[in-house]
């Protein structure tokens, strides 16, 4: 049987659809299964076990016709027998066209085989939603999955064995999703241990932000990938973190996380899910104060 899953973006979703990739591989284990997804999340779903193959070209350009139907010709060819849309947006629904509509659906396109009919599932929380559509598919065995195999060796950080994460990013275009960078340097300058703040590049300077008000805090931002977040999480006490990907994943990792959220997003619908994952909702979000988050900080360890 050929299965294909759908997943584009982005890593907090990515992290979120670990159990059901992981449903999937239990409901097909004979099965060839391929990810549809894109290149910035093919290197973590490549080092997962739950997939036989890893197609990064899932999101073209709709302007770009060449790669357009280099797409189509490429999930036509592959004769699927079914698949499951976790992106559930319109453009992988746009996709049941190109792999055929006789094919086995999972997912909201119109027409498809076994269609996610409930009318509210977008007032679902994520983790919630998917696993009523796969169950919706015939799906019923939800195993823990597990992420033994995302690890690294930290070594080359030179973290002591005591330390916090902080993630004080989140997508740029989205300012409003970000605690400020002297708030979390306040956070981190009260603490009795060492803070690892971890980043894009592009992150660089809320660290060094958070670096002058606590010196002794450690500045990551650009040398972690994705095996190096999990790891810095499990050996991590506690993670604190807007609502980012490095902060589900971390929370994904069974890290005791903390994620902040302003009115930018909504944790009923998006909050990091795991067995010690906690939130604080403050709007606007700059108004959240140190002491309140230290508070749960305290009660979360």
């Amino acid at each position: 049987m050929r299965v294909l899953v759908i997943k584009l973006a982005a890593l907090g979703d990515f992290a979120q659809a670990f159990g059901p990739f992981a449903a999937i591989r239990a409901h097909h284990p004979g099965a060839r299964i391929t990810l549809l997804t894109t290149r910035a999340y093919a290197p973590l779903a490549r080092m997962a076990p739950w997939f036989d193959e890893v197609w990064e070209d899932g999101r073209p350009d709709w302007t770009d016709i060449p790669a357009v139907v280099r797409l189509a010709r490429r999930l036509r060819a592959a004769r699927f027998d079914r698949v499951y849309d976790l992106q559930t947006s319109s453009r992988s629904s746009r996709y049941r066209w190109f792999v055929g509509r006789g094919v086995e659906w999972s997912g909201i396109a119109r027409g498809c085989s076994h269609p996610h009919a409930n009318p509210a599932r977008d007032a679902m929380h994520t983790v919630d939603r998917q696993r009523e559509q796969l169950e919706m598919a015939g799906i019923r065995d939800f195993p823990p999955p597990d992420l033994s195999w995302l690890d690294a060796d930290i070594a080359r950080f030179a973290l002591p064995g005591r330390f916090a994460l902080l993630v004080p990013g989140a997508s740029p275009g989205r300012p409003a999703k970000r605690w400020p960078a002297e708030r979390f340097a306040a956070l981190a300058a009260g603490l009795d241990l060492p803070a690892a703040v971890i980043g894009g590049p592009g992150e660089a300077p809320l660290a060094a932000a958070i670096l002058a008000g606590a010196p002794g805090a450690v500045d990551l931002t650009g040398r972690t990938g994705f095996a190096d977040i999990a790891a810095l999480a499990r050996r991590a006490e506690f993670c604190v973190g807007n609502d980012t990907g490095p902060t589900h994943l971390a929370a994904a990792c069974g890290c005791p996380t903390l994620a902040l959220f302003g009115e930018d997003s909504d944790p009923a619908l998006c909050a990091p899910r795991g067995r010690a994952a906690f939130f604080l909702r403050e709007a606007p979000l700059a108004d959240l104060a140190v002491d309140r988050v230290r508070a749960e900080i305290d009660r979360l360890t």
